[in-house]
């Protein structure tokens, strides 16, 4: 029996899942939906521009699209533009690998004050998502503060210390490496309410931060303990140290550069104050507010939805039992567990979602469903306008076209400027 199966989302889980049903089953049809004109999600929007690295994965991810039975649909947002309930009749299985695309308030007074703003937007813009083209974050002003200890706020306080010519080989995007080589900043703050042990940033990240050219790490010893704790996870405890070590490296530190990286730890945000946008930020026991004219908070995602997806719980996912939402419905990553773990933590899950696909396939005694030969006549029907693979493949060689000396793309980052190279209006 050939079935048909709908992944909604085109960022590393859906296609470690396409992925893995294919080496399984190649003779599966599957169908990629995407809301965007490009694929590859976090790769290509959460990824920060100088980790090129990183991003090397979409290489796998081009060749698995040189499979027939497999097609990219971008431009089209299901829930909105197609019901969940018309691709749950046409297709055998769906699968959601939605991603988590909203930011964690921070419920704090000031929250809503021009200037601060969620990382999810501040590296949207940066990375070129076209949502967050327009933000112009505010960065006109010597203090900037980015509020969580992850490797996001890791991220976005390198991204703004780094010269032009760090990132020369960067896909970082033209608009937001002018804005950033115009900002007067003197001082950066990253900021979390707990201990340096705590901190979830991994040491490559935090090493990075050590060898900038015109930033130096600024830490208090006094915050730092001698050692780990005798009750550390052994599993984390490699980590811990290694951080724990790097941090005091750069507390000894007494060089003189032009940006000053402050670590503030268990410091909790209490307040942004200002006249009509951010001037500063006040830290719960801590008297003087910090001068800052930007506040970035990087304290997780959660996903959200749309029309008759389904409505994600206070965690931020989708309910699930291992993967299944309901009889031929599917998540998979972050929808599935919330925003954890690196791009490679996603392939054994979407090859467990794969799994349990196939073998309710191989339990299923219905006759299969459709496909997408029907759908594809009510999607044109209406007049939306797909971006397929080769629209694709238009955005990226006019990106490759375009880019400066040692940069790999200049990112379209327009929505106009996406649907007219990829439709060739």
């Amino acid at each position: 029996m050939l079935h048909h199966i709908a992944i909604v989302g085109s960022g590393p889980s859906g296609l470690f899942c396409a992925d893995a049903l294919l080496r399984q089953k190649p003779e599966l049809k599957i169908d990629v939906f995407d809301r965007l004109a490009t694929p590859y999600g976090l790769v290509r929007f959460g990824v920060a521009p100088d980790h090129q690295g990183t991003k090397a994965v979409t290489r796998q991810f081009d060749r698995l699209f040189g499979n027939p039975n497999l097609r990219f649909l971008g431009n089209i947002a299901v829930g909105r533009d197609l019901p969940l309930a018309e691709l749950t009749a046409h297709y055998d299985a769906v699968i959601l690998a939605l991603g988590a695309h909203a930011d964690r308030p921070l419920d704090i007074p000031g929250e809503d004050l021009p200037g601060r703003y969620g990382s999810m937007a501040f590296v949207g813009w940066y990375n070129g998502h076209p949502d967050f083209r327009s933000l112009n974050p505010l960065l006109d002003r010597p203090g900037a503060a980015v509020i969580g200890m992850g490797n996001v706020a890791i991220d976005i306080v390198r991204v703004l210390g780094k010269t032009p010519a760090e990132m020369a080989s960067s896909d970082l995007t033209a608009h937001a490496a002018e804005a950033i080589a115009r900002a007067p900043l003197t001082d950066l703050y990253i900021l979390g309410r707990r201990g340096p042990v705590e901190a979830s940033f991994t040491s490559a990240e935090l090493a990075e931060l050590g060898r900038l050219e015109r930033v130096r790490p600024v830490v208090n010893k006094a915050d730092l303990p001698e050692a780990l704790p005798a009750d550390i996870d052994p599993n984390e405890a490699k980590v811990k140290e290694k951080n724990l070590s790097l941090l005091h490296e750069f507390a000894a530190r007494t060089d003189d550069k032009p940006i000053r990286l402050h670590f503030l730890f268990h410091a909790a945000p209490e307040a942004l104050l200002g006249n009509g946008r951010v001037e500063h930020l006040k830290i719960k026991g801590i008297e003087k507010a910090l001068d800052v004219g930007a506040a970035i908070s990087a304290i997780g995602y959660r996903t959200a939805t749309e029309g008759d997806l389904p409505q994600a719980d206070a965690r931020g996912v989708l309910a699930n039992e291992s993967g299944r939402i309901a009889p031929g419905l599917y998540v998979v990553g972050w929808a599935k567990r919330g925003p954890s773990g690196t791009i490679p933590t996603n392939r054994a899950e979407a090859k467990a979602v794969a799994d349990l696909v196939l073998a309710d396939f191989a339990n299923d005694t219905a006759p299969a469903k459709p496909g997408s030969l029907e759908l594809d006549k009510r999607i044109a029907a209406r007049g939306a306008a797909v971006i397929d693979w080769a629209g694709w493949k238009r955005i990226e060689a006019a990106e490759t076209a375009g880019a400066r000396p040692g940069s790999p793309r200049a990112k379209l980052a327009d929505w106009d400027d996406l649907h007219r190279t990829a439709l060739v209006l």
